[in-house]
């Protein structure tokens, strides 16, 4: 089991690294999300869910 733990340890490393960006990443959005910010630039002109994602003015 250690050998293959270390025969390996460079796709675990980048495994890990990978899932630790995702998990960031998604907590950014959820943080985000909470606060009411928004991701879309507010030109809801040309937009097909105009309307949907922001309270009217």
């Amino acid at each position: 089991m250690i050998r293959g733990i270390r025969e390996n340890a460079g796709t675990i490393a980048v495994s890990l690294v990978l899932a630790g960006l995702v998990a960031w990443i998604i907590m950014k959005l959820r943080k985000d999300k909470k606060q009411g910010k928004s991701s879309c630039g507010g030109s809801c002109g040309c937009c097909p869910m105009a309307g949907s994602c922001h309270k009217p003015s």
